[in-house]
């Protein structure tokens, strides 16, 4: 059974490359053939673009989703019904195949870019192929990345397969320690071969090397961290240092041309050119650094809407579903510019709480989060015009929307929602991307114009990574100075409070709390925040016999290996504290007050 399912992965991955019949054959992946191979650069970069393509479908659910879930700064959210969101952030399951559309879209993405790295090798060497190759290898060792810290001991697809026979010979299930061999030695290949240049020089949203190097910080830190390693080991008997991966973040900060904005807020959409007017938190700052021109942006998911394709839109999901739901006669208006959403998500208060006793003047804190008590809405029309305070509506605008849960009045800003007005004080557009300022948009609808860029790596990270690599303040102090804080001495508790406040809401926290070994101090502390479940008010509860920091005891943070998959291959392993999915069932929220 396993055989037949490796085998349809592959079989299926392939239309995606270039939606071409020319490379649907299984046959002759490691020698030319020009029936089956590209002949030109258009044709690789073709190829390469159905790679790209996979990491739209596996961010809609997959690691970022889990990691901004799972982690201590935000809850579940969203609707009575809505089990999958609240199950994450309690770490708990639905159902033993919770896990198995991640599985098929990785796996399915791995696949394109082993025929597209089988088949762009094959070709002559030039500096575009090189380039090329580099951008597979990156893609091939992110799907991995992700695949790894949710799931584990995961198999290895190393290569496309030569024939039919190959593509019938599932892989075995690797060890961590295998599979990061894998990934750091495609993410050197990448750095050390892909051609150094300037982060614009190539169409946005291309990777260049700064790319493997900044992976390479991320992996680095998360291996040695999370599995108390020293370096990082490297498929064919290598390794790579702390030194090494310090040198090529190094290379990235002088030689990349990225750099940081001059205002952490025009790092998100809500200051864009049309809903900065009509925002009075935000009227005064910088317009928007729009995607596709943000020299902070490393490692991006392209959802920008095309204007070629507006019946067909991107839209970026983490968005849409964390914009809050409200009832069915209430005015958005109030929470401008905050757009509608599936009400997931939300802050926790405590994390609120924790900013502003860590850093009380922090700008990021209101930059990066939309708090119910302290954001005001404008009303009304030129002279009529007045500034009111959101606190005295919100919760009444909530009533009866979707019986809502965990909700606490706390959005955050970065990822989410975000709309304008069509006329000053008239109505909204779904989307401000809708507006004829940006794509002009028919199709108006909340759900599908949500395009912003889903951002992976930002080149902040890779200042505050060199900066705990290298146990040094310059890169921690560069990213202080953007948001006129004092510069501090280097320590691991100003690392961890300076990551926590740059990189909220980013899907980094979980894999931080976890490398950091500190996952089950801070997970429990989720719990007797004030919340409102379905217009009442109560307080956050465990929804287990275990609580989130037993539940990361039990599994270190990782989640079950699908039963789908266990049912085609009975020789995989599942993964501890899930063996028994019947005991960690999330079915209904339970009010135990």
């Amino acid at each position: 059974m396993k055989k037949l399912f490796f085998l349809w992965i592959i079989t299926i991955s392939l239309p995606f490359l270039t939606g071409c019949e020319d490379f649907l054959s299984l046959q002759s992946y490691t020698t030319k053939d020009s029936e089956s191979f590209p002949r030109t650069e258009e044709d690789a970069t073709q190829m390469l673009t159905g790679v790209y393509s996979s990491l739209v479908r596996t961010h809609n659910g997959g690691y970022f989703w889990y990691a901004m879930l799972a982690a201590d700064e935000r809850f579940g959210g969203g609707g009575i019904n809505d089990r999958g969101p609240q199950a994450i952030s309690h770490l708990l399951c639905t159902g033993n195949t919770q896990t198995n559309s991640i599985w098929t879209s990785h796996y399915t993405a791995i696949a394109n870019a082993n025929a597209t790295l089988a088949a762009l090798e094959n070709m002559e060497t030039s500096e575009a192929i090189i380039q090329k190759i580099g951008e597979a290898k990156i893609l091939r060792a992110h799907f991995y990345f992700s695949l790894v810290q949710l799931l584990g001991d995961v198999p290895i697809m190393k290569s496309a397969p030569e024939d039919l026979a190959a593509a019938q010979a599932a892989p075995p299930q690797a060890t961590q320690e295998e599979i990061y061999a894998f990934i750091v030695k495609d993410l050197w290949d990448a750095y050390n071969s892909m051609p150094t240049c300037k982060w614009n020089t190539y169409p946005s949203g291309t990777l260049t090397k700064w790319a493997a190097a900044g992976m390479l910080g991320r992996v680095y830190l998360f291996y040695t961290g999370f599995y108390q390693k020293s370096v990082l080991p490297m498929e064919g008997g290598g390794q790579v240092t702390g030194d090494q991966v310090a040198a090529a973040l190094k290379d990235c900060i002088d030689n990349s041309g990225h750099v940081l904005v001059d205002d952490f807020r025009s790092l998100w959409s809500y200051t864009n050119s049309q809903s900065k007017p009509d925002y009075p938190y935000a009227k005064d700052a910088p317009t928007w650094v729009m995607d596709g021109e943000n020299p902070e942006h490393i490692f991006v998911v392209k959802l920008i809407v095309h204007n070629s394709y507006p019946s067909s839109t991107y839209t970026n999901n983490i968005a849409m579903s964390c914009g809050p739901a409200m009832g069915p006669n209430s005015n958005y208006k109030t929470m401008f510019p905050l757009g509608q959403g599936w009400g997931m998500g939300p802050v926790n208060t405590r994390f609120y709480d924790d900013w502003v006793k860590d850093e009380p003047d922090d700008l990021r804190r209101k930059a990066s989060i939309w708090h119910y008590k302290e954001e005001t809405y404008f009303e009304g029309i030129g002279e009529a015009r007045v500034e009111l305070p959101c606190e005295d509506v919100y919760f009444k605008n909530q009533a009866g929307a979707d019986r809502r849960l965990e909700q606490t009045g706390l959005w955050n800003k970065k990822i989410i929602s975000i709309r304008s007005y069509k006329t000053p004080g008239g109505d909204l557009w779904g989307s401000f991307l809708s507006s004829p300022a940006y794509f002009d948009q028919p199709n108006d609808v909340f759900m599908h114009n949500n395009g912003q860029d889903l951002i992976w790596l930002r080149y902040a990270d890779v200042l505050l990574m060199h900066s705990e690599i290298t146990k040094t303040a310059d890169g921690l102090n560069s990213v202080r100075a953007r948001v006129n804080l004092p510069a501090v001495a280097y320590s691991l508790d100003a690392i961890q409070k300076e990551r926590r406040h740059e990189l909220a809401f980013e899907a980094i926290r979980w894999g931080d709390i976890r490398r950091w070994h500190i996952a089950e101090d801070v997970l429990d502390r989720k719990y007797g925040v004030e919340i409102e479940n379905d217009t009442k008010f109560t307080h956050m509860q465990p929804q287990n016999a275990q609580t989130c920091a037993e539940r990361y005891r039990r599994t270190k943070g990782f989640w079950p290996i699908s039963q789908t998959q266990i049912d085609l291959d009975p020789t995989l392993k599942q993964n501890a504290g899930w063996e028994n999915y019947t005991e960690v069932l999330y079915s209904a929220w339970t009010d135990k007050e």
